[in-house]
């Protein structure tokens, strides 16, 4: 069963939409809170992680 999470920096209403990553096999599995049987994104674990590096340098408008 794969274990879908919420940053803890998430705000706790329903309302509010919400990324939830999970680890799928080797690499990361993305959904919307709100539509957790909706689309999903799978990436490689390099590529998360280089997302992650970029949200954190605020370098997304490339």
């Amino acid at each position: 069963m794969i274990q879908w999470r919420k940053s803890s920096y998430s705000g706790g209403s329903s309302d509010e939409a919400c990324v939830e990553v999970a680890r799928v096999g080797s690499g990361v599995g993305v959904r919307d809170s709100r539509d957790p049987d909706g689309p999903r994104l799978a990436v490689s674990a390099a590529t998360f992680a280089g997302l992650l590096e970029r949200v954190r340098l605020g370098d997304l408008d490339r």
